[in-house]
This record gives structure tokens, C-alpha cells and sequence, in this order.
């Protein structure tokens, strides 16, 4: 969940980590700390975020050409000066920051405490370089070989960085079940979670893979396996360019991703859909057309947004594929002992191709025998190495923490999917299909026609901005929508917000209906529209306020409900990908009025890489 950097060159190093530390708050703001090689090690680090750092050290030295940086998401032990990362050894003289999480820390570090180490912080990382210090002290190890066999002591998860006041011109990078990549300069390098710190300097990387351990100087580079063995990087060039990493003139990341997502879905498509053909190229997924065509069940894996995208997923390959399709939370599933079979085809969704829960459900699925794709946005991430197939989304990055654009994404890979087995299933007519693709190509512009609400949707968050609860109910492919509009709402405004089946709220949610309930109902006109008027007016009889999302030119919810937002009239199957664009800016617009962090929103990070 945390966000590293590191770099070793010839540039200050400070200047390249705290711009760094800001592309990776996404991953965790509760605390900021850099430590600079200068003579020997100097450690700066304050709770708060990234600019709170900046503030404390403005009048400091910060000179240094090798150092390395940390935002935290806190796991153990809270926000605090104390637990913020770098941490370092009992000695002072080696120092490291770590994503992820130490699960025997509590055992290490008992027993390091019999051996007279004392500690100053209450994190599992801070356990990690003891032991580095105790091995390396006892044993008379270089840096390396001191990391690398302590790292076999280690059960969890982690991406560190460690440095030496003895080894001043020398970082040594290791990765397992944590995302890490190396940046490879000119005479320089620089480590990160993720590449958006990198992609200034040079677009050459180096994915580290799991149990591999990097000795880094400016001028060279060594990658070994925890178990010794050399190993041959593969540098692969980035395809990020920097200016996705940017607000281009928008207040927020998040409004800003909520305006790409035209572009996004249309990239998700591109070279992927021949409508005249009636033709979808999935190529990740070609050499697996028979298994397709004789699969028993679909399950999907996913967590939080994720999950919605697999939701909406279940509706369209049942409809059009016809296989049956049980949908799972990943955090759920890999703890209890499911039936999988070699006949079974499970489908990970990540966005960030790290999330932790699913890559566990990853493994114990494909120990079973079933066959494994992922749907993810970030190339060169765990979850793409680990699946045998899958497809990427192409969303580009997504820097607010609470998920639009990617979700989108999700479900326009996930229907393409969807009609993809239907085809080779031959449960869906040629005609059939193309009428579906011609639709779908045209999803990118009704989305434009969607954003052109945003005035209005202003005007109805002004009205409900100061709420404390909110219902969303749907039907069909309507009930993702709702529990993602939930989830958006409660994510950046803090307004407790439930998503329900339409259906549902006669057993349970109606008692909580009075003149203090909004209740937002996906209102358009498919094959459930009659059901949902009922509803409707199920809740108007009980003083409930209705925000209906309608299709355009719609006049009989609009009689009945409080406020309406017109949205385009398109095919029951890319309703998602529509009415889900006028929640995410209401959200966003009651979250921003509210005065709430919409980009940062509190106690979340992006990617949760821990259990």
C-alpha cells in the first residue's frame, strides 16, 4: 500500500524522490520520510503528507546523490513521526523503507530482543533491519548477502530499499509479493512502486520479480534470486507518458479521470472490435478458444470496485455466453476451501495488478487445475506474470484513489469478453453481434453526452451535500451501478451510502425511508423499468427523496422522482458504462462541497498490496 523511491546517480537526490513521493501518494498519505546519503546517512520524515515533509526540511541540508523515500500506509502502528519510514538499525547505520507487510515480525522480534536489540518504532519494518544488522554483524556479511539471507527468514510480503553508512555508494532493492521497477539511466538508477516517478528520467525498466534482490551502483547492476542464482534482467520501455500524470486544468485527479474515460473506453476497444465483421480480437485470450468453448463455469475474483466490474461481467456472460458465473471477493475466497476444477476458467480483475487478496485467490485457484486470466491496467504488474491469458484495460494511470476511469475500463474489457465466448460458444447470432459492436463503438460519444450533465448534477449536489445516508437501488445490470455509486459517494464525501437490488428494499432498507433518505435509483428504460417505477413510488409514499438516473426523454419517472439526469438510450448491456458516469461526478461534486480530499480521501490508499 505504501509508495518507495530510490535513486543513485548524479542528480540531488532529494529533488528526484519528494517529486517522486507526490506521483506515489495515491498509495498512502499518512506519513512522508527520505533518507540521503551525505557523508552518511540523514533522515528527514514527519506525519502528514508529502507537503508536510517538504515543509519540515524546507531550511535543511538535502544535498546527496543517493538516497531513497517513502509515503506510508499505515499497517502497524499509527500515523506518527516515530513510525514513519526510513527506519534503521540499532547501530544507526543501515536504514530502509518497505511496502508491505512482515507477518513474523512479532516472533523476529522477540527474539532479537533477547539478543539486546532495543526498538523505537512499533512497525514490522523496523524488525527487518535488525535482523539485517544482526546477521550481517554476526556473521561478518557484506550488505547484499546480509539482505538476502535475512530476506529467507521473512514470511510476507515486501518491496525495501537498504542503505549502509558503510556502503555510501550502493542500494540494495528486493521485492516479493510487492510491486517494484528500476528506472536504468545514463550512470544512474531509480527504484519505485510503480513507474510514474520514473518516466521523466528514462523509459527503460526492469519489472523486479518476485524473490529477486538488486545490488544497484551508478554504474552497475546485479540481479540475483534470494537463492543466490544470477539473473538476467529484461528492460522493457515504458509506454507512460508524463503528462498522464498531470491534472491538465482540472481541480482534481479524480475529475480529470472521470472526463478521460471517453477515451478511455475507446482505447479499450482499439484494434479489439470489427463491427462490420462482427468480429472480436481478444489475442491474449486466442489459444484458449476450446477451453472456452467447453467450460463448465466462469468464476471471477476481484475486491471493491473490481468486484462491481465482475458484477456487471456475471449479468453479460450468462446472457450471451451462457455459462454460469459466480462471482467472488478475492479477500473472501482464497480463505475458504472452494470446489475448482481443471474444467473452470477463473477471471482476477485488478486495477492495479497487485491487489494482495487476488493474487492469493490466484494461486490457490491455479493449484487446483483451473485456468487462470486477468483483467489489469498496469502492464508489467504481478497479476499479468501470474494468469496464464488475460487482457489489459489500457485506461493509462489512474491517480485518484477512488476508482472511475478504471472501472469503466473493467467493463468494457469484461463485455468485450463476454460477447468474445459468446462468439466462440455460438450462442449469439452473427447479426446479432455486429448490432452489439456497432452499439458499443458509439459508447465513447453518449459517454461525452453524459459529462454535458455536469452543470446540473452540480445543481443536485448542492441538495444533497449535507445528507448523512443514501440508498442506490438498481435491477439487473442496474444493481453494479448502484453499489459502485455506494461506494463512490461513501469513499470521498464520508456519507454512509448502501447499494440494494430494487427489489430488496421491500426487505430491510424501506424502514430507513423518510424525508431524510435520498435514494438514487438507476430508472432507465430496459427490461425492468416498469419494476423500478413501483419502487419509485414505493419510496415517494414514504416522503423519500428520488434522484432518478433516466433515459433521455424519459417522462414518466420524471413526473414521479425529485431530480432527474438524462442519459442516452443505448442496448440494457452497456447501461454500466453509462449511468455509472453521472454517479461519479455527483459523488464527486457532494465530496468537493463537503470539503473532503476527493483525490486522497482518508484511511484509503489506491493499490492494497496487504492484507
Amino acid at each position: 500500500m505504501c509508495g518507495i523511491v530510490g535513486y543513485i546517480g548524479h542528480r540531488n537526490a532529494w529533488d528526484v524522490i519528494i517529486k517522486g513521493l507526490h506521483r506515489l501518494e495515491y498509495r498512502g498519505y499518512d506519513s512522508a520520510g527520505v533518507a540521503l546519503m551525505n557523508g552518511d546517512i540523514k533522515t528527514y520524515k514527519k506525519a502528514g503528507k508529502v507537503s508536510d515533509l517538504e515543509n519540515f526540511a524546507h531550511d535543511l541540508d538535502k544535498s546527496g546523490s543517493v538516497g531513497m523515500g517513502h509515503t506510508r500506509w499505515a499497517t502497524h502502528g499509527a500515523p506518527s513521526d516515530r513510525n514513519s519510514h526510513p527506519h534503521y538499525s540499532g547501530d544507526g547505520r543501515l536504514s530502509i523503507i518497505h511496502n508491505g507487510i512482515i507477518e513474523n515480525y512479532a516472533v523476529l522480534k522477540e527474539a532479537l530482543q533477547l539478543k539486546g536489540h532495543e526498538f523505537r518504532s512499533d512497525t514490522d519494518t523496523e524488525v527487518l533491519i535488525h535482523l539485517i544488522e544482526e546477521i550481517q554483524n554476526s556473521d561478518g556479511l557484506e550488505l547484499f548477502e546480509a539482505v538476502r539471507v535475512a530476506l529467507h527468514e521473512v514470511v510476507g510480503a515486501y518491496a525495501i530499499v537498504v542503505m549502509s553508512n558503510e556502503d555510501p555508494d550502493v542500494l540494495i532493492a528486493a521485492r516479493k509479493g510487492s510491486p517494484m521497477v528500476i528506472g536504468v539511466g545514463q550512470d544512474e538508477y531509480f527504484i519505485a512502486s510503480d513507474a510514474s516517478p520514473i518516466v521523466e528520467y528514462t523509459k527503460n525498466v526492469i519489472y523486479l520479480k518476485d524473490n529477486q534482490i538488486a545490488y544497484i551502483k551508478r554504474d552497475e547492476l546485479v540481479i540475483k534470486s534470494t537463492d543466490n542464482r544470477i539473473q538476467t534482467p529484461y528492460i522493457q520501455e515504458l509506454e507512460l507518458k508524463l503528462e498522464m500524470l498531470e491534472k491538465g486544468g482540472f481541480d482534481h485527479f479524480m475529475l480529470k479521470e472521470i472526463y478521460e474515460q471517453p477515451r478511455s473506453i475507446k482505447d479499450c476497444m482499439r484494434g479489439r472490435i470489427y463491427p462490420n465483421e462482427g468480429k472480436i480480437q481478444l489475442g491474449g485470450l486466442n489459444e484458449y478458444t476450446e477451453k472456452l468453448k467447453n467450460v463448465d463455469r466462469i468464476i471471477i475474483i476481484a475486491c471493491g470496485t473490481s468486484w462491481h466490474a465482475g458484477l456487471v461481467a456475471e449479468y453479460l456472460i450468462e446472457e450471451y455466453g451462457r455459462v454460469p458465473v459466480e462471482v467472488e471477493y478475492a479477500s473472501e475466497f482464497r480463505y475458504r476451501n472452494p470446489i475448482i476444477s481443471e474444467k473452470d476458467i477463473v477471471i482476477a480483475i485488478s486495477q492495479s495488478g497487485e491487489t494482495a487478496d487476488t493474487m492469493a485467490a490466484i494461486e490457490m485457484a491455479k493449484e487446483k487445475g483451473a485456468t487462470i486470466f486477468g483483467v489489469c491496467n498496469v502492464v508489467g504488474s504481478s497479476i499479468p506474470r501470474i494468469t496464464h491469458a488475460g487482457v489489459y484495460t489500457h485506461a493509462g494511470p489512474e491517480i485518484g484513489v477512488a476508482s472511475t476511469k478504471a472501472f469503466t475500463a473493467q467493463v468494457t474489457v469484461l463485455t468485450l469478453i463476454a460477447f468474445f465466448i459468446a462468439e466462440k460458444r455460438g450462442t449469439i447470432k452473427q447479426s446479432e453481434l455486429v448490432h452489439l459492436l456497432t452499439e458499443l463503438e458509439d459508447v465513447p460519444g453518449l459517454v461525452e453526452k453524459c459529462l454535458e450533465a455536469n452543470d446540473h448534477i452540480v445543481q443536485i449536489a448542492e441538495e444533497l451535500k449535507d445528507s448523512r445516508n443514501c440508498l442506490f437501488l438498481g435491477r439487473g445490470t442496474g444493481f453494479p451501478v448502484a453499489l459502485e455509486g455506494a461506494l463512490k459517494l461513501k469513499e470521498i464525501s464520508y456519507i454512509h451510502a448502501e447499494g440494494y437490488p430494487a427489489a430488496e428494499m421491500k426487505h430491510g432498507p424501506i424502514a430507513l425511508i423518510d424525508e431524510d433518505m435520498p435514494v438514487v435509483v438507476i430508472a432507465t428504460k430496459n427490461s425492468s423499468y416498469e419494476k423500478v417505477i413501483s419502487n419509485i413510488q414505493e419510496v415517494k409514499a414514504r416522503k423519500g427523496t428520488v434522484i432518478a438516473i433516466v433515459t433521455e426523454g424519459d417522462k414518466d419517472v420524471t413526473k414521479m422522482a425529485d431530480y432527474t439526469i438524462e442519459i442516452p438510450n443505448a442496448n440494457e448491456a452497456f447501461l454500466p458504462l453509462l449511468a455509472t458516469v453521472p454517479l461519479q461526478l455527483l459523488s464527486y461534486h457532494i465530496a468537493v462541497m463537503r470539503g473532503c480530499n476527493v483525490d486522497q480521501p482518508r484511511n484509503l490508499a489506491k493499490s492494497v498490496t496487504v492484507e
